[in-house]
């Protein structure tokens, strides 16, 4: 997997607030909760073993399947078909091991990944933590770098937030979503498909690793035509310029 940079992205033009390390909302994160699990690993352990091309070794990639309740890609999906699963079989942590040693939280010295001064001091700071990784995560990572496709959608992430805002507060199709922002009716079983894969993996995803938005399908068994939401860490991180044009959520 190559990750890149997103170069020409401004993260400045969208504020995400600091949250208090008990913050309840934080644990609709599963990026957050991977690091969390990474980082106190390597603290309790002193390192975690590299392979030698400065991979995980796969003993604690097959922890991390087991401990990370990666949504889609829990342990029993992933040991079905695979008893043995290397680290960049296991997206997450490969993009998460990317994010530690970019962000200068962890590093490799000798054979092993260790922990920094700032990585021991974050990894029992989890509010702290979540405002380190995510925006760097949503905002300056190339997703289409570690994509099948490796499309990029045409727009800009400060858009992209803040019409998503308004259009999933009450929940939307990824459909509905494409639709908004290119003015083009296209499904997983158009011809348009490649377009809209591009849109849902670039922007969709990477908001629903960092625990902003979460899929509700009716059918747990099928794999596209869920409704997306916001998340409550959504509304406590985020301080969008659409907020003010959300109507008041109804309390039942």
């Amino acid at each position: 997997m190559g990750l890149q940079l997103n170069l020409w992205q401004h993260p400045d033009m969208i504020e995400f607030r600091t949250l208090a390390d008990d913050h309840p909302d934080l644990a609709h994160s599963p990026l957050l909760r991977g690091a969390l699990l990474t980082m106190q690993y390597a603290l309790k352990h002193g390192a975690i073993e590299l392979t030698k091309t400065k991979a995980f070794k796969r003993t604690f990639v097959h922890w991390a399947v087991e401990h990370f309740d990666w949504p889609g890609k829990g342990a029993d999906e992933m040991f079905r078909y695979n008893k043995v699963i290397n680290e960049y079989e296991f997206p997450p942590l490969e993009i998460l091991h990317f994010l530690l040693i970019s962000l200068r939280l962890g590093r490799h010295f000798k054979g092993e990944f260790r922990l920094t001064k700032r990585g021991t001091e974050l990894a029992q700071a989890p509010g702290h933590l979540f405002a380190e990784l995510i925006p760097y995560f949503v905002l300056q990572i190339d997703h289409a770098s570690y994509s099948r496709l490796e499309d990029r959608p045409f727009g800009k992430w400060d858009v992209w937030l803040n019409v998503i805002n308004v259009e999933a507060d009450h929940g939307a199709t990824e459909a509905a979503l494409f639709e908004t922002f290119y003015d083009d009716p296209q499904d997983w079983h158009t011809a348009g498909w490649r377009e809209m894969a591009a849109f849902s993996s670039y922007v969709l995803r990477p908001l629903e690793w960092a625990g902003l938005l979460i899929e509700v399908r009716e059918d747990d068994s099928a794999q596209r035509g869920g409704h997306i939401f916001k998340t409550p860490l959504w509304r406590s991180a985020l301080n969008l310029d659409t907020d003010d044009t959300l109507r008041p959520m109804s309390i039942q």
